[in-house]
Formats: structure tokens, sequence, C-alpha cells
């Protein structure tokens, strides 16, 4: 394989005209310019330069190789102006993916951010649950994704990606508006709704529901089950049952015929960045996660978000 530096050695006696002229011009020995080259006509096993007057020219094969190297030096140096522009984020790409009421609340905040403070890196999004985004992560085809994770249960399996806790998002219970429950003061327990008729979410949201009231001692009548929180709402303003609800969901979008009361304990989930395993990250995605950090502080600074019992891990 070529040395690139000898390349670059011998193109710099050719635009110099002698090795002296080409020492000077890069800043070596003139000792140290002929052991270059004479390392390079050793790799190609052919002479490139020949004496002439008091400099040097080169033969059909040293120009023919100046040729090339001036070709590939472009390419090198074209690489290293791209690296450096990424490196300074003025230029570089993020591809995120962010569950349904993630990526209306935090990760909207988080590219508003980012595209004021780096306009010149590509930011794209694209919606997905945690089961859906975490292989797009292991196949290379997104950078960064908002999940979720149940403390108290094994909701995925996270185990060769990374994991940045960011926010705390409670379970809230949601009755209908009016509900007796409204008047009793501060969190309740859920068995005092053990009776009423259960709405679920989906799939990991039910079974967070299943634990919660098992922890409460009962297990409840579903009637009804939808991923879309604004149904669970509307099911719940009709007065046709309670459900839990993470206040993040609560606080994208909330119907004024239904009432939110904090529960004992504050069941919950955890909302993370997760990435791929690496040494280091892409400048772009470490500005993504000081963007998520910055929109988790600003989100919980709201008084409504406060209100629902949202707060940031760190």
């Amino acid at each position: 394989m070529l040395d690139v530096r000898r390349l670059h050695t011998l193109r710099a006696v050719h635009r110099e005209g002698s090795i002296s002229a080409a020492a000077r011009s890069l800043g070596y020995t003139q000792p140290a310019i002929s052991h270059q080259l004479a390392r390079l006509e050793d790799e190609v096993a052919t002479a490139l330069l020949t004496r002439s007057g008091r400099g040097v020219r080169l033969t059909d094969a040293g120009v023919a190789l100046v040729e090339h190297a001036d070709a590939i030096l472009a390419r090198i140096d074209a690489a290293e102006q791209e690296i450096a522009s990424i490196a300074g984020l003025r230029a570089g790409r993020v591809r995120l993916a962010a569950f349904p009421s993630a990526g209306a609340t935090l990760l909207a905040r988080a590219v508003a951010r980012l595209r004021a403070e780096h306009p010149a890196i590509d930011v794209t999004f694209s919606e997905a649950e945690p089961e859906d985004s975490f292989p797009l992560l292991r196949a290379g085809e997104i950078d960064l994704a908002l999940a979720f994770a149940f403390p108290a249960m094994q909701t995925h399996d996270a185990r060769d990606l990374t994991t940045v806790s960011l926010l705390h998002d409670p379970s809230l219970l949601v009755v209908p508006a009016g509900h007796p429950l409204t008047r009793e003061p501060g969190p309740v327990e859920l068995d005092a709704v053990a009776q009423e008729t259960w709405i679920a979410g989906c799939e990991r949201c039910r079974a967070h529901l299943l634990h919660c009231t098992s922890e409460s001692g009962f297990s409840p009548e579903i009637d009804f089950a939808t991923d879309d929180y604004m149904t669970v709402q509307s099911l719940i303003g009709q007065g046709l049952g309670v459900s839990l609800l993470p206040a993040l969901a609560l606080h994208a979008g909330r119907r004024p015929d239904v009432a939110v009361l904090a529960v004992k304990g504050s069941p919950g989930r955890t909302v993370q960045a997760v990435l791929p395993q690496a040494d280091r990250r892409p400048p772009a995605v470490t500005a993504t996660l000081d963007a998520l950090s910055t929109a988790v502080a600003e989100l919980c600074a709201d008084p409504d978000a406060a209100a629902l019992g949202l707060r940031p891990m760190h």
C-alpha cells in the first residue's frame, strides 16, 4: 500500500523542481526528502526521478503517480474538511425515533433547539414504539430513540444498547369530571376504584396497569383497550370507565371532561434516550442529547407539567 506522506513528498518535488526546494517547502531536511523518495521507489519497484542539471525531473512512472496522487490527496483533503465540519457541528446528521407522547413534547422542543443552535445538522424523525425502534438502532438505521421503561417490570431488551434516563413520567388516575374521588384531598389509592370498569392502553401499558392493580390487591375489569390516549380520555369523559395514563400524554393533550388524580406511591415509567453502544458518540448525537436534557428541564419548569408530577431524572 502506498504511503500518503511519500506521495505528498513526490508531488512537492514535482512542483518545486528540486529536492532541496521541496525540502524547504515541506519543512524537512534534504536527506529526509531523499529517504522518503527512495522508499517510495522501493514501494512501486521502479524509478520515479532522474537528475536534470541541478534539479530533478519525474520519469513517466513518476508523472503517472503524481497525477494519481493529486486525485488521492484531494479526496483526503476533502475528507478531512468534511470530518472537521462534522466535528465542529457545521455538518452532520442525526436520525431520531420517538414514541408518540415524547415526540409531541420532548422531541419537538429538542429538535427546535438543535436546529436553532446547529442549523447545518440534518435532523430527521420517525414515530416508533420502543419495540420497533430498538431493531432500527441495532441495524444502524437511526442514531437515537426516545423510549420508556417501567422500573418494576422488564419491558424491553436493551442489553447491547446504551440508555440515558431523562424523565420520571408518573402514571395518573384519569376519571370522569365530577367523579366522587375528585373531592378527596391528596393522592388516591387505586383500590378506591377497584369496582370501576377499566380502559387499558398498549401491551406494555396494560401490563403496567395489571402490575399496579395487583399491588393494590385487585384485578381490574377491562372492557376497552386502545393505544390512542385521546380515545381513552373520550371514553372516560363519557363515563365508560377509568384508566391510568402517563403524565406526558396528558401534558400533550387533555380533554376538559376528565379529571386527573395522583396515585399514592407515584407509579410510573422512566423516559430514556437509547443509543447504540460506542466508545465515542458522533458530535451531532452528543448535541442532540444536550438538547434533550435542556428540553426536559424546560418541560419540567412548566407549571402544568410540574403539577402532573413530571420531573427530571438528574
